[in-house]
């Protein structure tokens, strides 16, 4: 992976942060904010649940950072109501850490995405995150299996 404005590769390491980072920026330059490195720093730390670096997923959101997505930065989302006898359990927080590729963020009741694909994905599965996680560590192990 390049960087956009360079041909050097970017680090492995830093590529995970460069999301979460550029996800930030784009959430302060939205609510049109002036911003430093600081800025960013301390808004990701304020805004994401988890700052650990992860190839991929991990952008589940705290309630500080969907409330200024929402009312400050004005960024459409997609709320997505759970069925009425789901429950969030660790294997789907699990679940969702790993295959949900847009930031989110979720209540006992419902989950907000802000990609247009992953709320269609959820639609699909009547708001059961649950089938939808399974579905997809299903198609992932199965795709695993028909590589050997």
């Amino acid at each position: 992976m390049t960087s956009q404005y360079t041909n050097y590769p970017l680090e492995k390491k830093n590529r995970e942060m460069d999301v979460k980072h550029h996800y930030t920026e784009i959430f302060l330059k939205a609510a049109e904010l002036s911003y430093t490195d600081d800025t960013i720093k301390e808004k990701r730390i304020d805004w994401w649940y988890n700052v650990r670096i992860k190839d991929s997923g991990g952008l589940r959101l705290t309630s500080n950072g969907i409330n200024f997505i929402q009312n400050d930065a004005k960024i459409k989302v997609y709320k997505i109501d759970f069925p009425k006898d789901f429950s969030i359990t660790p294997q789907v927080l699990l679940w969702l850490d790993n295959f949900i590729d847009s930031p989110y963020y979720i209540t006992k009741k419902s989950i907000t995405v802000l990609k247009e694909k992953a709320a269609f994905e959820i639609y699909l599965f009547s708001g059961d995150v649950r089938k939808l996680g399974y579905n997809k560590a299903l198609s992932k192990r199965l795709s695993q299996e028909c590589q050997e």
